[in-house]
């Protein structure tokens, strides 16, 4: 899937970029639930997934009261 086709945001996740959201969707982590399972060293390990995405999703947990994991 070419990033032009995803959304620019999905579920109840901040605005992370294309690149960072097809690598999501290809997990099947469309909720910051779902991206909080995963944790830090997973979600960096992902195509597409760099530092600024994950400290966006890591500031969008907090605001929900969850940390992300290591």
């Amino acid at each position: 899937m070419s990033t032009k086709d995803v959304p620019a945001q999905i579920g109840d996740l901040p605005p992370i970029g294309r690149p960072a959201n097809s690598a999501l969707i290809a997990r099947g982590a469309t909720t910051l639930m779902g991206v909080a399972a995963l944790g830090e060293r997973e979600l960096l390990a992902m195509h597409g997934v760099g530092p600024k995405a994950v400290e966006l999703l890591r500031r969008a947990l907090r605001e929900q009261g969850v940390e992300l994991g290591p």
